[in-house]
């Protein structure tokens, strides 16, 4: 069986095209855990679009990733390990909330920063969080009435006099 050296040469830059591909997908995605930085740990309520290796973002500016994501059996949160790139220093009263892209967009995690002289440490808990918010769920309240106006959701009887 004779090889051509066309074809070696082409099966080359196919498995060199999907080894950078593998390694841009597992740095895209978090799988690869660079050393560098610190952790944080946060509990939401509710982390529904947010995964291991999704983006937190401080005034728009990537800042770190999430690393772990796990239920606490006991207060039924979700505890998220957050490892933050070293430099940034985060203030004590700092809150942590699961944001969205858009309407369409997928979800990262926002650091609003707070006033606070002192900074978190490694291995600190930010306390104040806010879970993510169901886009489907306020759209629901808004076409069943209850969309904030101050009524029940219930419907005037048409038969009522005045």
């Amino acid at each position: 069986m004779a090889q051509n050296p066309t074809e070696v040469a082409v099966g080359g830059v196919v498995l060199a095209v999907a080894i950078g591909f593998m390694v841009y997908a597992a740095q895209a995605t978090g799988f690869s855990r660079a050393s560098g930085g610190y952790p944080l740990h946060a509990s939401f309520r509710s982390v529904e679009g947010i995964t291991t290796g999704a983006d937190v973002k401080l005034a728009g500016v990537k800042v770190g990733t999430i690393t772990d994501l796990e239920l606490n059996p006991k207060t039924f949160f979700a505890d998220a390990t957050i490892n933050i790139k070293n430099g940034i220093e985060i203030p004590t009263d700092s809150a942590i909330l699961i944001s969205q892209d858009g309407l369409l967009g997928g979800s990262y995690v926002e650091i609003v920063p707070g006033g606070a002289i002192d900074n978190l440490q490694p291995g600190d808990e930010i306390e104040d969080t806010q879970g993510a918010v169901s886009l489907i769920s306020l759209l629901m309240k808004f076409v069943s009435g209850n969309g904030g106006n101050g009524s029940d959701g219930a419907a005037a009887d048409p038969g009522a006099t005045k």
